[in-house]
């Protein structure tokens, strides 16, 4: 039974011979009255209370969990980054390894032909000192025969 403080302040009683005074019932029934007006009075600012500290602990909530989906997020991120970053690394270094093969190969082919031209000219001069020699002495036949002419 949910009685307001106006059904106990108007709630009658029958009388009865050795009954209990009227005076002293309508004055506990005031207090009584009272005490549960200010009773609802406190309970509703309670439960007012309790309602906002309920939305202020489900706000609370909604940004923990805000805040931990973006720490979540963000270490995801942090992991995606730290990832490609290896794969970047890896690549960069698989590219650079193939450069330095390739400058090595390169280096390589400069420096044979590098030894196939010096074999080449070592042939030009092999036959330039042959011709050479062979036009010197061509030379000295004709002032020998020259000589032997002048001496006739």
């Amino acid at each position: 039974m949910d009685s307001t403080s106006d059904d106990i302040r108007n709630k009658t009683f029958r009388s009865s011979w050795r009954g209990f005074d009227p005076k002293e019932v309508s004055a506990f029934i005031e207090q009584l009255t009272e005490e549960i007006k200010e009773l609802k009075i406190e309970n509703a600012g309670l439960k007012k209370t309790i309602q906002e500290h309920e939305k202020e602990l489900k706000d609370y909530k909604d940004r923990e969990n805000t805040i931990r989906n973006v720490l979540v997020n963000a270490h995801n991120t942090v992991e995606q980054m730290k990832t490609n970053a290896e794969k970047e690394a890896r690549l960069i270094l698989s590219e650079a390894e193939l450069k330095a093969e390739k400058l090595v190969q390169d280096a390589q082919l400069r420096l044979g032909k590098v030894h196939e031209d010096i074999a080449e000219l070592k042939r030009h001069r092999i036959q330039l000192e042959s011709r050479l020699r062979a036009t010197i002495e061509a030379y000295q036949q004709l002032l020998g025969m020259d000589k032997a002419e002048e001496h006739q």
